[in-house]
């Protein structure tokens, strides 16, 4: 299966690959799927936006007759669970960090209804699959960036809570920046908040007062501090180099739709069982990349970005998943 690459001004590097797994774009279901999606957070945060737009592309493409409830309170999450299972959805697709139990003993409950969870955790029962967004890959890749990119040898890096998902993110990025630069140190503190960009960019000051001239932006408003100080920054799930000109040398970014389609093609014949979907976010199935600015990235680095690129999808390079808390550097 060949790999479709787009080289322009910015870099995209490991673009969507058709996986013969996966429905094809464009090919309707021949019945609509019936879905909800539910989000503690505003759509438009960046690890739900990612979710909903692959959801709301496969209702464009007609597969799919798509519900959502945002901002939806843990204290909540089971009543909305239960009214959608009650109200004939057939997928409900969210994220149950935080609500574990209550949420399995949901799916437990309706065992004719599939469940797709964002989790930490193993599948359950025969319908509650589980995802995470795996993209240590291009987070890596992105790392590298970075390390080339600092002459303080300091990066900040300030990230939501310090669970699994995140850390392993965090610790790949870390990883590929001691790959271009061994001498590099790092800055790392987490915010206790998903969603709080004044404290995030108050953390990233503290870290550039201290020597910090590259920013790893895991959370809103790392890249606005980033600005403000004429500092560069790495992006994390979505591609907010538009919002912030000049600034964002790469990103890791996060595609579902691998994710989403897998799933609603099991719902549609019939064969949907709990698993693991987390393969899906891995860069071979199309669900995670890495784009980097080559106004801003040497182009001895890009190349280097490139050859890894190639080596982490031929499997001849593997980066290291640690789930481990990381720690600033003494």
């Amino acid at each position: 299966m060949g790999i479709l690459k787009t080289w322009s001004r910015r870099t995209v590097l490991a673009s969507f690959i058709a996986a013969g797994t996966m429905m094809s774009a464009g090919a309707a279901l021949a019945e609509k799927i019936k879905v909800a999606g539910i989000f503690t957070l505003p759509v438009e945060q960046q690890w739900i936006s990612r979710i909903h737009k692959a959801l709301v592309a496969a209702e464009e493409r007609g597969d799919i007759e798509y519900v959502y409830s945002e901002n939806v309170a843990n204290t909540d999450y089971e009543r909305v669970m239960r009214e959608y299972a009650e109200g004939g959805q057939q997928l409900i697709v969210g994220e149950i960090f935080g609500l574990e139990r209550a949420a399995r003993k949901v799916a437990a409950d309706y065992p004719e209804t599939a469940f797709l969870m964002g989790s930490s955790f193993e599948p359950a029962g025969d319908n509650l699959s589980v995802f995470d967004n795996w993209i240590h890959e291009p987070a890596y890749l992105s790392g590298m960036a970075a390390g080339a990119a600092s002459k303080s040898n300091v990066i900040g890096m300030v990230g939501g809570y310090a669970i699994p998902e995140v850390n392993r993110l965090m610790n790949a990025f870390m990883d590929g920046a001691r790959e271009t630069n061994p001498d590099v140190k790092f800055l790392v503190n987490f915010i206790g908040s998903w969603y709080d960009p004044p404290k995030a960019k108050e953390s990233a000051f503290a870290m550039m007062d201290a020597g910090a001239d590259v920013m790893y932006a895991e959370r809103f408003g790392v890249s606005d501090a980033a600005v403000e100080r004429g500092v560069k920054a790495i992006g994390n799930v979505i591609d907010t180099s538009g919002d912030y000109p000049n600034t964002i040398l790469s990103s890791a970014l996060w595609h579902m739709e691998p994710t989403i389609d897998k799933a609603i093609a099991a719902v549609a014949d019939g064969s949907y069982k709990a698993e693991d979907y987390g393969q899906y976010s891995y860069m071979k199935y199309g669900g995670g990349s890495v784009v980097v600015d080559e106004n801003l990235v040497p182009t001895d680095v890009v190349e280097a970005i490139k050859a890894k690129e190639a080596a982490i999808l031929d499997g001849s390079f593997v980066v290291k998943v640690n789930n481990d808390e990381p720690v600033s550097d003494k």
